[in-house]
């Protein structure tokens, strides 16, 4: 029998010379716009916190498009010109009263952190946590796996099987990935099967897009569903619950899952039928975890009895998502009870991400309160003539917008965070009779996880990339097909099933 490798993690793409001068460009392209908008004269209608605001956004979108600064090192730089470029203007409430002075600058700058839905990614970060020290989520991949057999498209099924039940039970996006890909990259080795074969690159390639199709259908899958949230709670005071978002996303996901299978199967072909043995080496990978730990049967009855609340919250309870979480959260880290202690949890902790995750929030609030993005709502309204438009013209042509603008983000949280703010007020400057402002921006969030092109486009991308078992041209040909394939879905859905389910306008 053929001695089974360690899975290998996914090797990290080299720094260049050339990405070094980007990054160099991009942070002075940002500076320099920044100053620009902030130094220009006053543009009407627009106060002068707002314009403000408009400067920090737009050194935000040039340094997370450029990643000329790290994520979280951005997120305290764009917190810190909040502060200090807002102190000197008046509150947009009373635009000739005097400055706000730091104290309500940073007030502001510190919103985001405030928000239930921060606290729910930060929960989420520690679930992954809690997975990867268990063991637990290797052992779900491998389990699904181990029912497969040796046929290369059944396991390719079996790949997006355990993508699609890990986006269930591990609210990380990354982290699903970041597990998934070295257990694919043993299985590879262990038959020595070529490492840059189409099979190699097809299954790495299927489970990265899975990762982010279901991001759609999940709330909890992906922290940029999470800003979605935040943003509609600040601004309109409800929420959505974890089922109204499964009812709204998962068909959609599930039918762009099935093209998913066809076009990677298609345009990826692999070599080979089958590989002879591959069911069995997937079960020695999984007997030599042995027996189901304590640890790990506690955490697994945790996070099915969360996603018990998750499923029926609004419905059997009204628990909301990050409560349910917080408290799972706790059980996890009690002495005797729990499955880690605090420093177990905090190895590889990424809280970059949380902190990016707060500060978007908080310029994504600014942005409302100074009228910045009721300002640039207006003109996009009035440019693209929407003011009288249907509710499909305004989802598609929004929808067209953010994936057009998704090739220039490295982070969907990012996207989020610039754009949502936007988008609800766009929804609220229409004048399209009895459109549900809530349904479309959940809709055009989905929008938001569309980054199926790029390598760069998302970490879980980036992952799969840096295994060196594809060309970057096979994700973009493979991935320009699955955009294509998710504007159709989303043009039928948004004639049919959404409309008929309220989620664009409101019944007279």
């Amino acid at each position: 029998m053929n001695p089974v490798p360690s899975p290998l993690p996914a090797a990290p793409l080299p720094a260049s010379a050339g990405g070094g001068l980007l990054k160099r460009a991009g942070l002075a392209a940002a500076l320099a716009a920044l100053l620009a908008i902030a130094w220009m004269p006053a543009l009407e209608g627009l106060p002068r916190s707002g314009q403000l605001m408009l400067a920090i956004l737009a050194f935000a979108v040039i340094v997370w498009m450029t990643e000329a600064l790290d994520y979280a090192v951005s997120s305290v730089v764009i917190g810190a010109l909040m502060i200090f470029l807002l102190a000197w203007a008046p509150d947009a409430a009373r635009p000739g009263g005097p400055a706000m002075g730091t104290a309500a600058a940073l007030s502001l700058a510190l919103s985001g952190f405030s928000n239930s839905a921060v606290a729910l990614v930060a929960a989420a970060c520690f679930i992954a946590a809690a997975m990867s020290a268990t063991g637990l989520d290797r052992r779900i991949a491998l389990k699904v796996l181990s029912k497969v057999d040796a046929g290369t498209n059944h396991i390719v099924i079996g790949a997006m099987a355990t993508g699609f039940l890990l986006s269930f039970i591990v609210p990380s996006t990354t982290a699903r990935v970041a597990c998934l890909v070295p257990i694919m990259m043993g299985f590879i080795l262990a038959f020595k099967v070529d490492k840059r074969s189409r099979f190699a690159g097809l299954l790495v390639i299927t489970a990265a897009q899975t990762a982010s199709v279901w991001n759609i259908g999940i709330k909890t899958a992906a922290a940029q569903n999470m800003v979605a949230i935040g943003f509609i709670e600040k601004q309109f005071g409800t929420g959505i619950s974890w089922a109204e978002w499964f009812v709204a996303g998962a068909p959609f996901s599930a039918l762009l899952s099935i093209a998913l299978y066809f076009i990677m199967t298609r345009m990826m072909k692999p070599e080979m039928k089958e590989i002879a043995g591959g069911r069995a080496t997937i079960r020695d990978q999984l007997q030599a975890l042995g027996p189901m730990t304590g640890r790990q049967w506690k955490l697994l009855a945790i996070v099915l009895v969360l996603l018990g609340f998750w499923a029926t919250e609004k419905v059997l309870h009204d628990f909301d998502t990050s409560s349910t979480t917080i408290a799972a959260i706790a059980l996890m880290l009690l002495p005797r009870l729990g499955v880690m202690d605090w420093k177990e949890s905090q190895r590889g902790f990424p809280w970059g991400t949380v902190l990016l995750f707060a500060v978007g929030i908080s310029v994504g609030t600014a942005l409302l309160k100074t009228n910045a993005a009721g300002w640039l709502a207006g003109l996009i309204v009035q440019h693209l003539g929407l003011q009288q438009a249907g509710a499909f013209t305004i989802l598609m042509l929004l929808s067209l917008f953010l994936i057009v603008i998704h090739l220039g983000f490295a982070s969907a949280t990012a996207l989020a965070s610039t754009m949502v703010p936007i988008i609800i007020s766009v929804l609220l400057a229409v004048q399209t009779p009895g459109i549900n402002v809530v349904g479309m921006t959940m809709l055009l969030q989905f929008v938001v996880s569309f980054g199926f092109i790029l390598p760069v486009n998302a970490p879980q991308n980036m992952i799969a990339y840096g295994t060196d078992t594809f060309d970057a041209r096979d994700f973009v040909r493979t991935g320009l097909v699955i955009t294509l394939a998710a504007a159709a879905l989303l043009v039928i859905f948004a004639l049919t099933y959404w409309p008929w389910m309220g989620y664009m306008t409101k019944a007279a």
